[in-house]
């Protein structure tokens, strides 16, 4: 559904524009109070949600209503803006029903393909804002698969518990979206520490898993809950896994030194590339899916052909690389190694060539880098952001960039207590869309926490508990209706968040 503007058919608009020209690029609050005061009887009635409109940034109402354009005369984009929050305040509904969407799984996967997508830097801005703003839109659709076959080692439970501090319930009262109703359900086939866990790419149902004993697990978490595919051919540790852009193919890392291609929805394998040394962490490019992006602990970044399985570029770094996380684009990996530096890469998109752009040392420890992840907007950087966790327990919050290169700028950070095994941490993009900057995280005394990186004092807003062993790995599905978190019992269990609205 969208709102669209009114024609200026009538004198009294066409007063209006040449009224609002000059002033609606400054502030909207006092077009907003002239007008209250000849609002009719019939407007009073509603009174109440058009102060709720009259409280909203004026940018982000005028994106609820209607997706922003891009014109080059700033007299009409003036106008535009007020006559649309006109439209607001004469239909406050227009305005509420637009709000809910951002906490609803329909809406929000609306919002986050729209930022995923590569935007145009050069497209100017509304004038006053910033163009990080103008990322809202309305449509939407599900991308996750239908995969069904024999179930195994599946249960499921009802026992939930969650504990938060008074404070932290206080504060919880006013961000539904902390709300979890339980577990959906549980995965406890593995016998061995399940290092690292992933939803297929813009999936909200295909779930996958390794183990340390070299075991990837493919799963549907949809009802019925059922393992698809146990894939065996590694034998040593699996460090790491990613999709392809459309599932079809798994490709994973491990410390046998081998990079390994599977077919999802088949579950064979059907590359082997050998190394020399073990394989730490993997991506496929974002928008050229034949190639394959391996970081190793031999300090090196090899590019292979996907298709041929040999190595078409090769870059040495510093140290071993321990994780790593691509743009949206494809066009810079940003890495991170075993003493704590994070470095940006370049890529070729065409040609698979990749060189050294940056090298970023404002870790606070030399501690080897668990978790890196890249994010195409935050709305308390203003920018894009990426997140990194060490294994001394730093986690560092990242502005980035783009313009420069992909350059590193330390916002804030948190400092939890170190950890022996390789915990790994996700941001929680839809708790962040009020306020904060929000993550999850593993943890040895066996919950899940989840923080605020811009609360420096009391960051920890709320916890889950159900594992018996420490938590190594989170991850959320698509609609982020979905939390999974994996221990080193080897249970993985697939956390439900109560729904909004």
């Amino acid at each position: 559904m969208e709102v669209k503007v009114d024609e200026l058919n009538s004198e009294s608009d066409t007063q209006l524009l040449s009224h609002t020209a000059a002033t609606a690029s400054t502030k909207c609050g006092d077009g907003i109070e002239s007008q209250s005061q000849s609002q009719s009887h019939q407007q009073d009635a509603v009174a109440g949600s058009a102060t709720d409109a009259m409280d909203l940034e004026l940018e982000f109402v005028c994106c609820l209503l209607q997706p922003p354009i891009s014109h080059q005369d700033s007299d009409y984009v003036a106008m535009r803006r007020v006559l649309l929050l006109r439209k607001g305040q004469s239909n406050p509904s227009a305005i509420s029903h637009r709000k809910d969407w951002r906490c609803n799984g329909r809406g929000y996967v609306a919002y986050r393909n729209f930022i995923r997508r590569p935007r145009d830097t050069s497209q100017p801005s509304t004038p006053g804002h910033s163009s990080g703003r103008n990322l809202f839109e309305t449509d939407s659709f599900n991308s996750s698969r239908d995969l069904r076959t024999n179930s195994l080692g599946v249960s499921h439970r009802i026992s939930f518990s969650s504990t938060a501090s008074d404070s932290e319930r206080q504060f919880r009262l006013g961000e539904p979206a902390y709300s979890f109703i339980g577990m959906h359900c549980i995965f406890d086939n593995c016998k061995f520490s399940v290092t690292i866990l992933k939803f297929g790419y813009m999936s909200s149902d295909l779930l996958a898993y390794g183990a340390s004993d070299g075991s990837l697990t493919i799963c549907q978490v949809s009802e019925p809950a059922s393992v698809l595919h146990q894939l065996k051919g590694h034998t040593k540790d699996i460090t790491d896994f990613d999709f392809t852009s459309n599932n079809q193919y798994l490709a994973s890392s491990s410390m046998d030194k081998t990079v390994r291609v599977w077919d999802v929805f088949k579950g064979n394998c059907i590359r082997v590339v050998y190394g020399v040394s073990s394989q730490l962490c993997i991506r496929f490019h974002p928008v050229n899916n034949n190639f394959l992006l391996v970081g190793n602990s031999n300090k090196e970044i090899n590019a292979i052909n996907f298709s041929t399985g040999r190595v078409i570029s090769k870059l040495h770094l510093d140290n071993e690389i321990t994780a790593m996380d691509n743009d949206h684009t494809g066009q810079i990996i940003f890495a991170g190694d075993a003493q704590g530096c994070i470095y940006t890469v370049s890529v070729n998109s065409h040609t698979g060539s990749i060189s050294r752009t940056h090298k970023n040392k404002s870790m606070r420890g030399k501690a080897a880098i668990t978790t890196v992840q890249y994010r195409t907007f935050s709305l308390v950087a203003r920018c894009p952001v990426l997140l990194v966790c060490a294994q001394d327990g730093n986690l560092s919050f990242f502005s980035v960039a783009m313009e420069a290169q992909g350059y590193l700028t330390l916002v804030c950070g948190l400092k939890l207590a170190p950890r022996i095994y390789k915990f790994r941490s996700s941001f929680c993009p839809l708790l962040s869309l009020e306020k904060g900057e929000f993550i999850v995280s593993g943890s040895e005394d066996s919950n899940v926490y989840f923080y605020d990186l811009t609360r420096p004092k009391h960051s920890c807003v709320n916890k889950l508990q159900g594992h018996g062993a420490p938590v190594i790995g989170v991850a959320w599905n698509h609609g982020e209706n979905l939390l999974a978190s994996s221990d080193s019992e080897g249970m993985v269990i697939v956390w439900k968040r109560a729904k909004i609205g």
